[in-house]
């Protein structure tokens, strides 16, 4: 019985040229071992990498303007404390001339790229003030707009898009 050895699926006798070469045979042009990826397997990684990153960048994005917001609501509410320290101690918000006195920061953040201006809404009154964190740079185009409070402690938005309203803008 003399039987002939069966075909592996690459066409050998015997072993295959992936497992440790035992047959001359397996250096032959179009017998050689497979090592690395294709360039469909690639492709597809590549193709699976865009669409996370697609989906993710996205919301990346999202998450930066939320913490500068919240930065701003931050300020906002600092620069309110401020004012009202004053107002315990001159029984007024406006100083001799009229104006806010300078008892908060201008900017957010204070240092670095600014994103939001904060400044006076209006004109205030002894009695009474709007103070607005106006969006620059980075945060010009942001959805919720312009955040404001006033003396009472009203949270407000100034030309806000897209449906954002107050209780998502200026989340605490």
């Amino acid at each position: 019985m003399n039987a002939e050895p069966v075909k592996n699926w690459d066409g050998n006798r015997g072993g295959s040229c992936d497992e440790k070469p035992k047959q001359s045979n397996c250096n032959l042009p179009g017998h050689r071992r497979r090592a690395g990826f294709s360039l469909i397997e690639i492709l597809i990684v590549i193709a699976v990498i865009g669409i996370l990153a697609s989906i993710a960048y996205p919301s990346y994005q999202e998450s930066i303007a939320k913490a500068r917001r919240n930065d701003a609501a931050g300020a906002l509410l600092e620069a309110a404390q401020a004012l009202e320290r004053y107002y315990s101690v001159n029984n007024r918000y406006t100083n001799g001339s009229g104006n806010l006195p300078s008892v908060f920061p201008s900017a957010v953040p204070n240092s670095g790229a600014t994103y939001y201006n904060i400044a006076v809404a209006g004109t205030p009154t002894a009695n009474t003030y709007t103070l607005r964190a106006s969006r620059t740079g980075g945060m010009t185009g942001d959805q919720c707009g312009n955040l404001q409070i006033n003396q009472s402690g009203t949270l407000s938005l100034d030309a806000a898009t897209g449906g954002y309203t107050v209780a998502k803008c200026w989340r605490r």
